[in-house]
């Protein structure tokens, strides 16, 4: 690239710097998604083939060499006492947990895409700069010779395209790439998710059991005064309670409480 001058040898130093840096991204992403796949898939299986969450963190340990799986699992242990995190449902703390686990994880596979989605968007461009200012310089020196010659034009003229052909060379890779490893990357996420939902499911009815228990249906009340044991009675047998600070009608609690007996009709 010497007939473009200083601006084409730069488009071709980036374009050089955007190919060596999206080849290097995609060879190592196409060994982490490969360990990913596997990993993943044994992971789960050896986690629910186990006999307790402990022993399944051990196997899974072994299997899940991206750190994938096994984060999830670890964030269902930590203990945040004191703190807002510890405050709330203890199921809607393990989503939290279970959510932020699952984040780290996405976020390890998901590196790399952008600059692949920013290679195939900017390359062609890049250029496209590099021929039209090679075809700019050219007609520069064209006229400056005041003779045209095929010789004199089709120098910086070819080298000008070849900027164009070079753009597309650096960006059919990164696309292509880009879109395989994102269609690869959504299957790992809905595994991760779907063993996230299930291991929410599995420790989420053992936290709640560890709450207080509320008293059996049907324990007897303590005892207390009439006002505390005529509720419960009340309530038994279906008969309405006045609102809170409603007045008694006509007579005392004591003959408003009672409902009268129906009596049957004494002219029969």
């Amino acid at each position: 690239m010497t007939q473009g001058g200083l601006v084409s040898q730069l488009v071709a130093a980036l374009l050089l710097a955007m190919s060596v840096a999206s080849w290097v991204v995609i060879l190592w992403k196409v060994w982490l998604l490969r360990r990913a796949v596997g990993d993943v898939a044994r992971s789960t299986a050896a986690f629910w083939q186990s006999a307790s969450v402990e022993e399944a963190s051990e196997k899974v340990a072994a299997f899940d060499r991206e750190a994938l799986v096994l984060p999830l699992i670890a964030a269902t242990k930590i203990k945040a006492n004191g703190t807002l995190a510890s405050a709330g449902d203890k199921a809607q703390q393990l989503t939290r947990v279970l959510r932020d686990a699952l984040h780290a994880a996405l976020h390890k596979l998901q590196f790399g895409q952008v600059l692949l989605a920013t290679v195939g968007s900017t390359a062609p461009f890049v250029g496209l700069l590099g021929t039209v200012w090679g075809i700019y310089h050219a007609l520069i020196g064209m006229a400056s010779a005041g003779q045209v010659t095929i010789d004199k034009v089709s120098g910086p003229v070819g080298e000008a395209l070849i900027m164009t052909a070079a753009g597309l060379a650096v960006a059919i890779p990164a696309v292509l790439a880009y879109n395989i490893f994102g269609r690869t990357i959504g299957r790992i996420e809905a595994d991760l998710e779907g063993f996230a939902l299930d291991l929410r499911e599995l420790l989420a009815p053992t936290l709640v059991a560890s709450r207080t228990a509320l008293p059996p249906e049907g324990a007897d009340f303590p005892r207390g005064g009439p006002a505390e044991n005529l509720t419960p009675t009340l309530v038994a047998s279906g008969t309405a309670l006045p609102p809170e600070g409603a007045d008694f009608p006509r007579g005392g609690p004591a003959e408003n409480l009672t409902a009268p007996a129906s009596t049957p009709d004494e002219s029969r």
